[in-house]
């Protein structure tokens, strides 16, 4: 894959975005956050460096919400579509939900992240690498606090 520039938007198309390529990493998530943020089993991430990144239109309907003290999430007001996540944590990217990318991006997804957070009725079948949050290269996300609303749902037996 080549793409010199990477496009996308919302479900509705009010929201839309530019960036370039180079991506930084492209990689499924299974961490809780992302799972209720996209009411999904798995979100895959591309990141690139924040200069590169810049909203093409509706700019206005784009709302922030804090999931945690160090990251927030963008979506589309009109639609509710998840676009974008940016935390403290890594400084001057901006993480993009490939499914709403609508132009190629440069490399398919490289890893599986938060696989000890998986929902079990998910299989990965792929060979790519699989991270828990106890792994190195994760290790900045280890002490991310939770808002006070957000406690994890448990089966009951």
């Amino acid at each position: 894959m080549n793409a010199e520039v990477i496009r996308g938007s919302c479900l509705c198309g009010t929201v839309t975005y530019e960036t370039r390529a180079p991506t930084l990493f492209c990689a499924h998530c299974h961490c809780q956050f992302c799972r209720r943020a996209h009411g999904a089993a798995v979100v895959t991430w591309f990141g690139v460096a924040e200069d590169t990144f810049r909203l093409i239109s509706g700019e206005t309907h784009l709302t922030w919400y804090d999931s945690s003290e160090q990251s927030r999430r963008a979506f589309c007001a009109k639609c509710g579509t998840t676009l974008l996540f940016a935390s403290k944590l890594c400084p001057g990217e901006m993480h993009i939900a490939l499914a709403t990318a609508t132009t190629p991006i440069d490399q398919e997804p490289q890893v599986h992240v938060f696989v000890d957070q998986k929902v079990s009725w998910i299989h990965c079948s792929d060979t790519l690498p699989r991270l828990t949050q106890e792994s190195e290269a994760l290790s900045k996300y280890r002490d991310v606090s939770v808002t006070s609303s957000f406690t994890e749902v448990t089966k009951e037996e």
